[in-house]
Order: C-alpha cells, then sequence, then structure tokens
C-alpha cells in the first residue's frame, strides 16, 4: 500500500486502506501501527542544489545599502542573510542586534530556557577526527546503567533542572539492546522534557523513542562542506554524509516535535556554513512544520 509498518505497544489500533479498494485492515495495538509514509524527497535533494557559490559571492560583493535593504525588510530570504553575513554588514551589527532582540522578545518574552547534558556513555564506533570520543582514542570507555542515570537525573532535578539532553557516542546497542528506551522509562516519570543527542536512527527507532518519552533531539550536521566532511569522518556510519542530512526529517517523522540543528564552526570557511544551516533551517521550516526548532553554532579555534 505504500506505508511504512512497524511493531509497537505504545500506539493505537491503525485502519490503512488495503490493497483492494474499499478494504481496510485492522491492525492491532500489540502487533503493527502505522509510522509514515516513504518521503519522495528530502533536504538532500535541496542541499544538493543550493547556489552555495553564487550566495558566497553576493555576500562578499554586498554594498552597505544592501544589507540596509535586507535588514529592513519584514520577511528575509536566503540572499538578503547572505547580506547579513557580509562583509559590509559589520557596521550593522547594532541594529541586527536591536531586531533580534525585539523579535526575540516577541516571541518568547524575557525568558531564558535553561537544560542540563547528562552523558550516558563515550562509547563510540566512528572516528572523527576533532571528537574526544573517536573510537581509536585510547580512553577509558564506560557507559552509566540505568541506575546510575537516574541518580544522575535526581541530582539534576534536586537543583531545579526540568529539561534534560541524554547525550551519548554512536552505538548501535544503546537502541537495539532497549538501553535508551530503558533509561527515558526512568526518567520520564520526573522529568518533564527529556531530548536525546545520539547517532542518526531510522524513523521507526525514533518512534519508539518517542513512545518512551524523548520529546527532543539535537542532530549537528558537523560540516555542510561534503569535502570537508569526508576528510574529517574516516569510519563508521558517520561517514554518510546524507544519511546524517536526512537524520531531522528522520526524527520528525518519528515523531520529534522539538529538533535541534546546527554546525561545528570552523571545520570549514564559516560563511558557507552559515548558509547551508540556514537553508536547512527553512527547508525544515516549510516540511516538519509541526516541530519547533533551535540552532547551535558551537565554535573550534
Amino acid at each position: 500500500s505504500g506505508w511504512t509498518l512497524r511493531k509497537s505497544k505504545h500506539l493505537c489500533t491503525s485502519k490503512i486502506e488495503g490493497k483492494v479498494p474499499g478494504t481496510i485492515v485492522l491492525l492491532p495495538l500489540d502487533k503493527w501501527a502505522v509510522l509514515h509514509q516513504p518521503r519522495s524527497v528530502s533536504f538532500v535533494d535541496t542541499f544538493n542544489q543550493l547556489p552555495l557559490e553564487r550566495l558566497l559571492h553576493s555576500s562578499m560583493q554586498a554594498s552597505g545599502d544592501e544589507v540596509d535593504q535586507s535588514l529592513n525588510r519584514n520577511h528575509l530570504e536566503l540572499a538578503d542573510f547572505a547580506r547579513l553575513i557580509s562583509p559590509a554588514a559589520t557596521d550593522y551589527l547594532e541594529p541586527m542586534s536591536h531586531r533580534a532582540q525585539s523579535i526575540t522578545q516577541q516571541r518568547f518574552g524575557k525568558v531564558i530556557r535553561l537544560f542540563a547534558p547528562l552523558y550516558l556513555s563515550n562509547e563510540c564506533i566512528n572516528n572523527c577526527s576533532y571528537c574526544g570520543f573517536s573510537r581509536d582514542n585510547p580512553i577509558l570507555r564506560t557507559t552509566l546503567s540505568p541506575d546510575q542515570v537516574a541518580a544522575e537525573a535526581d541530582h539534576l532535578h534536586v537543583r531545579g533542572f526540568r529539561n534534560l539532553l541524554l547525550v551519548a557516542g554512536e552505538h548501535p546497542k544503546f537502541v537495539s539492546e532497549g538501553y535508551l528506551q530503558e533509561c527515558l522509562r526512568r526518567l520520564a516519570p520526573t522529568i518533564p522534557t527529556l531530548g536525546i543527542e545520539v547517532g542518526p536512527m531510522e524513523d521507526s527507532q525514533y518512534g519508539e523513542l518517542v513512545s518512551c518519552g524523548a520529546e527532543g533531539l539535537v542532530v549537528y550536521q558537523e560540516t555542510y562542506d561534503r569535502e570537508a566532511y569526508s576528510k574529517l569522518h574516516t569510519a563508521g556510519p558517520k561517514k554518510n554524509f546524507d544519511w546524517r542530512l536526512e537524520c531531522p526529517e528522520r526524527a520528525y517523522a518519528g515523531g520529534f516535535r522539538r529538533i535541534g540543528i546546527g554546525a561545528l564552526f570552523g571545520l570549514a570557511d564559516w560563511h558557507t556554513e552559515a548558509l547551508a544551516l540556514a537553508a536547512h533551517l527553512e527547508y525544515l521550516h516549510k516540511h516538519c512544520w509541526k516541530a519547533q526548532f533551535t540552532i547551535s553554532f558551537p565554535r573550534l579555534r
């Protein structure tokens, strides 16, 4: 029928059209549930067609008048963003910050949302030249038990944290053996907002984590420069640039409604990274419109 199905004990009994027109297939709660229709397009297609070189050139050549025009538009497009990160925009940092402040207070008020990262494991099957968790690094590897995770969460809860981000390296056993699921089930009764920052997964695996209490996902592309990405990620599933690039969409299909993306500035030209990151966010807003998004840009010297 064109639908992707998966086993689930947490989703409602579903009805889908059978192969014979007019028939209905009933799926018991403990057997199967409709998860999503296969995606015909993804950001990979959009990314491959992005005119990044042209945008970068226009950014480098932008005039002060063009920056001023873009800054005063109600709705900014990618070309406007390119102007706002141009050398000419240096003289406009103050008016840009005022507009950013105005929009922020309009949307969120004077509120700062705090979260605490809770590191579950430094085990990882990837080799990333910039990461301390890289699998070839000769470090002591450890994974907290669910009891230890719960104790750490209780410690943070006492100090007022109600938003935790569970962080771990990439290892298939975390999901296949039920480890993440158990950690989420243990924390969900006391921690109202749980996010994860782990290796990319399939839609169905994300759906299972959502059913166990996960709400948010953070996944950084690290760099949107394919050549730099290939040189920096030499082994493991993280070598697959496109697989990681599609991760936010798979998480959305699995039920996540708070998704964070970002780039590790310093791995490649920051102007290009910023343009690609902005284009990625623009795409997600359009195609994954039920979710909220956050942007991060950690930096390396």
